[in-house]
């Protein structure tokens, strides 16, 4: 059994794409685009002038792939009840990954030293995606 994390993005997909390859590493393992589908949406589940939007992909950040969309093209990305857990080798690069993953976003939790890590952290990011960087102990 596997269980992978679907993220809707609402409209900003491929900006989240090319965010999380500069700030983690992604490698966009699949695009598929509304208009590329091989058979056309249900009615009124694409919104008009979505066409170019990304109806799936799979992206891959260290050992995890995970997989998102443009959803229902809202504009409005709304994340709540979780967060991504994301394991960093060392301080130096907990340091980085927190700082590229922060940006236009908000700090949660400062960067620190805890009693279960030598670096841990927690943020939300521009799209509201929920981040725990941590190095483990």
């Amino acid at each position: 059994m596997l269980i992978q994390p679907y993220l809707f993005f609402e409209g900003r997909c491929e900006e989240a794409l090319a965010f999380y390859s500069k700030a983690a590493g992604a490698q966009i393992e699949m695009l598929m685009r509304y208009k590329d589908s091989p058979e056309p949406p249900p009615p009124g589940m694409v919104p008009p002038g979505s066409e170019n939007k990304v109806m799936h992909c799979s992206f891959r950040i260290g050992d995890t792939v995970l997989m998102g969309s443009d959803g229902n093209c809202t504009g409005k990305p709304t994340f709540g009840g979780f967060c991504l857990s994301l394991t960093a080798p060392d301080a130096a690069a907990a340091e980085r990954l927190f700082k590229a993953l922060a940006d236009g976003g908000r700090v949660e939790m400062p960067l620190g030293k805890t009693f279960f890590s030598p670096a841990f952290g927690m943020l939300s990011d521009r799209f509201g995606v929920g981040w725990m960087v941590i190095v483990d102990s």
